[in-house]
């Protein structure tokens, strides 16, 4: 029996190595030969889009109130975010349209073919594909920074091209003047700039400069591999924070850098928890208590966000909630409120991370009507939709 184990060993890899070229090809094919437009509709479809409300009182509610969602990944694709597009989840019309008062925009950087939430394969990748076909600079081609850099540099575009409609939020004082702004009605919607994933940094502590000049202020440790900060949920060794990942949070707490567990292993996931000295998130996720995925978070792991001051995003997509409506989101967040408390609950969408939604940006009320028939009161609604979100960027935000 001995013998025969390393036989199987190299026969699953090769069907793991089969499968993913297969997907290579094909989206080799697809991107190529339809462009990036269609594998843009074709990753982020949206089951429900635009809003509904049952009543004057919930369409009320839901415009009265900061809505903060903490994770979107539209900078990853070509549209132009200052125009409403016919697909996909983001863009600033659409954000103004579903009153999503502060998106948090994150830098994508690399991303395995044939996605699995499982495994992921550590030398894929798809982003050099879409960087090459949407006709992004040579340098991120090979460069993990640099696309970083790239996708940073159309972030910081939007406010003067949306002529004031929005603007970055960086410090403290940003996102008090820009509350202030939005209750005068001078601006509509604002934009906070994170990253995913460790593997950005390209083993340099010191590439952590950049990033921070550009505006950065949430720093997701982990993405859908393995790097040099720590395990992944979806990598191969699922380890726990490395040396240089320890260092990382230290230099993140010191420079207002508010760290983002999503897709950490549980290994890092505990890890870091124990290192920390500030709020924390989890930027985007689902709970194991409405849907069993090694994906989702289970009830130690939200008491202990909890127990940092830190809020829990619950995303809109599928494989977090095990449905595709917003009664299921508004299930998963009931659940993470019973075990978290209120304080420590909010939205994560994930909007445009090539998963199916919900909703898109503009029918984030349904989420908020979807809260109302939960049950939730109108005092703790504005909690869960942004002002727990808001409070944890005023504790860990630079001055």
């Amino acid at each position: 029996m001995k013998g025969v184990q390393p036989l199987n060993k190299t026969r699953s890899k090769l069907v793991v190595l089969g499968t993913t070229g297969l997907a290579l090809l094909a989206l080799v094919g697809l991107v190529l030969t339809l462009g990036p437009t269609v594998a843009d509709r074709i990753a982020n479809r949206v089951a429900n889009e635009g809003r509904h409300f049952p009543s004057e009182d919930v369409e009320a509610l839901h415009h009265g109130t900061f809505v903060v969602d903490l994770h979107a990944d539209p900078l990853l694709w070509s549209r132009d975010l200052t125009e409403r597009n016919g697909h996909g989840a983001v863009d600033i019309p659409r954000l103004i349209e579903g009153n999503v008062a502060l998106e948090c925009f994150f830098l994508v950087t690399k991303s395995p073919y044939g996605l699995s939430i499982d495994y992921t394969v550590p030398g894929s990748d798809v982003v050099t594909l879409l960087a090459f076909a949407q006709g992004w600079p040579p340098a991120t081609w090979g460069s993990l920074l640099e696309r970083a850099l790239y996708q940073a540099e159309r972030f910081r575009k939007l406010p003067e091209r949306t002529q004031g409609a929005f603007t970055i939020v960086q410090s403290k004082s940003d996102l008090r003047e820009y509350r202030r702004a939005r209750e005068q009605g001078q601006v509509q919607v604002a934009g906070i700039l994170g990253v995913e994933g460790a593997h950005v940094l390209e083993g340099e502590l010191e590439n952590l400069d950049v990033l921070d000049k550009k505006g950065v202020r949430i720093f997701g440790l982990t993405h859908l591999f393995d790097n040099d900060a720590g395990g992944s949920a979806h990598g191969v060794e699922r380890g726990g924070l490395t040396e240089f990942g320890r260092g990382l949070i230290r230099e993140l707490e010191s420079r207002g850098i508010l760290v983002d567990l999503a897709h950490a292993s549980s290994a890092t996931f505990d890890e870091a928890i124990a290192l920390v000295t500030k709020p924390v998130i989890v930027s985007h996720t689902g709970v194991l208590g409405t849907c069993d995925s090694s994906r989702n978070l289970s009830d130690d792991q939200l008491r202990a966000v909890a127990a940092t001051g830190g809020v829990v995003g619950i995303g809109l997509w599928d494989l977090a909630v095990c449905g595709s409506a917003p009664t299921d989101v508004a299930r998963a967040i009931r659940y993470a409120v019973d075990v978290a408390g209120v304080e420590h609950v909010g939205l994560g969408s994930d909007f445009d991370g090539g998963v199916p939604l919900v909703t898109d940006a503009s029918g984030v009320g349904r989420v908020t009507a979807a809260l109302v028939e939960e049950g939730f009161s109108a005092e703790e609604i504005p909690l869960i939709l942004g002002e727990n979100a808001v409070r944890v960027f005023e504790q860990t935000l630079p001055d």
